[in-house]
């Protein structure tokens, strides 16, 4: 679950400050079906605020304290009511159903083993009200990429953020591809000049090839209604970079 990675939320927010496109895709999703919102993975609330902004009875999960008490906050600052819970999305039980339930910025990629997917997606599949939608998004594998990570130290580029405390941090990432596994496993590492590797934290995200995904939602009492590439909708392809997926009961 790369929890210690997850013990710095506010970091987190700096290094990913997130994407509109993909906020404006689920709130589009969340106005579409009405009725209660449940996020899994929800980390610091930067999807889930929005939503709930519209005036959404939003749930948010996460296995993080750390990740809660950063959205706690920043609902808190913006005055908006989300209920944050402390639970583990391979299995839950919220005690009711839900209109539109999602997963984001690859947060699903935190389940590596196929019966921990599957049992995620049948305690989705428990709290789906008659009508209701389940979407989440996975990148698409690359071969070549995942064929790259060679356990080199590397700067991210892209990744570089300017922290008020600390100043300008550099982000460097060693990888590695666990082939049996479909694991890539990192070690990220965060520095300043004058602090090198304040953080060092393992992360590991699996791959869901596109073939296989169909058959795990099956399995979890979930069919696959439609998959786009992007988030403008882009019908899923060979070189798209995301598989995004809309779910209902099988």
């Amino acid at each position: 679950m790369s929890e210690a990675f997850y013990s710095h939320a506010r970091l987190y927010d700096l290094i990913f400050p997130g994407d509109e496109a993909a906020v404006d895709f689920y709130r589009a999703g969340a106005e579409q079906q009405g009725g209660r919102v449940l996020e899994l993975g929800c980390g610091t609330g930067r999807t889930l605020i929005p939503i709930a902004a519209g005036g959404h009875p939003c749930v948010g999960l996460d296995f993080s304290s750390d990740m809660l008490a950063e959205a706690q906050r920043k609902a808190d600052e913006r005055g908006v009511a989300v209920e944050w819970l402390h639970g583990d999305m391979r299995a839950f039980d919220l005690g009711r159903m839900f209109d539109f339930v999602f997963i984001t910025a690859n947060s699903l990629l935190h389940l590596h083993e196929a019966a921990d997917l599957v049992s995620c997606f049948q305690s989705v599949r428990r709290h789906l009200a008659p009508g209701a939608r389940f979407v989440f998004d996975v990148f698409n594998p690359s071969v070549r990429l995942l064929a790259a990570a060679d356990g080199v130290r590397r700067t991210r580029q892209s990744l570089s953020f300017l922290d008020p405390e600390r100043g300008s941090v550099s982000v460097d990432v060693a990888e590695i591809y666990d082939a049996p596994a479909q694991v890539t496993r990192g070690t990220w590492h965060l520095s300043t000049d004058a602090e090198p590797d304040f953080v060092v934290a393992p992360l590991e995200i699996r791959s869901i090839f596109p073939q296989e995904l169909p058959l795990l939602l099956t399995l979890g009492g979930l069919r696959l209604v439609e998959r786009f590439g992007d988030w403008s909708g882009r019908p899923f392809a060979v070189d798209a970079p995301l598989q995004l997926c809309i779910c209902g009961p099988a």
